[in-house]
């Protein structure tokens, strides 16, 4: 990964405080919504792609209607493959539209645009994959990859992008996607800790009834419980684990092995 610390592309520092976020559902793709000059791909202009950063920062720290305290994005990609650290992992987005959709998925932007430079280089698609990798690692991201327009009325990240979304970002060549979103996506160990109300708790305790770990009295139903907890306890014993392993909580591998249904 080609990767740009703040300090390396000359960031300012944050207005205020950035807000913590232990884990995320995923990472949402984005793009900068405007003209993008074509020749920015060129590989003798890569020595722009730091200014532009710079741009993006300040418009966002002047922009006090919506009182951003720093760049909105988690990090930006530009053509020639190099990932930008944006308010970087661990730090609450402002870019997915609302504070909810903030906390559930980083941001990372590619610097497209509605005009001009719209298609992304094979340089770049690598380079959001070694974003999305790297806030998967470093971040606690967890599996979804969506995007800006999943959830939030907008055009972004425009067509070509979110056709490569669609697809499960693969790495140009093939390797690095995702499988189709026939299942959730694991949502972060944190979120269960946060004892979430949500459609996706729901599923997963019938998944669990199915599989014959039911610990419930009734339900299940959308508030995360002890129950719950107890019914995955069980489906983690069935898969072998013990001790500390089998504790209720859940991590991405029995997550995937129980394959809870989309919602």
């Amino acid at each position: 990964m080609q990767f740009v610390t703040r300090a390396q592309w000359g960031a300012h520092p944050s207005r205020y405080d950035l807000a913590y976020i232990g884990s995320t559902r995923g990472v949402k793709i984005h793009y900068e919504g405007s003209p993008v000059p074509a020749s920015l791909a060129r590989p003798e202009n890569h020595g722009q792609c730091a200014g532009r950063v710079r741009a993006i920062q300040a418009s966002h720290l002047a922009n006090r209607e919506e009182n951003y305290s720093d760049i909105a994005y988690s990090a930006m990609v530009c053509p020639h493959g190099a990932v930008f650290e944006g308010r970087g992992a661990h730090r609450k987005t402002g870019a997915n539209g609302t504070s909810a959709l903030n906390s559930a998925h980083y941001a990372v932007c590619a610097m497209v645009g509605d005009e001009g430079l719209t298609e992304p280089t094979d340089a770049q698609l690598n380079g959001l994959r070694d974003a999305i990798e790297w806030l998967r690692e470093d971040g606690d991201a967890g599996s979804e990859i969506k995007g800006h327009r999943d959830g939030y009325a907008t055009e972004c990240p425009g067509g070509p992008l979110y056709a490569w979304v669609q697809r499960g970002a693969p790495r140009p060549g093939g390797g690095g996607g995702t499988p189709s979103h026939q299942f959730e996506p694991f949502p972060g160990a944190q979120w269960f800790h946060n004892e979430p109300r949500s459609a996706v708790v729901t599923a997963m305790g019938h998944r669990l009834v199915a599989e014959g770990c039911s610990a419930y009295r009734e339900g299940p139903g959308p508030q995360w419980t002890e129950a719950d907890r107890q019914s995955y306890a069980r489906w983690q014993r069935r898969l072998g684990y013990s001790g500390a392993d089998a504790d209720g909580w859940p991590g991405p591998t029995s997550w995937a092995a129980l394959k809870v249904p989309m919602i």
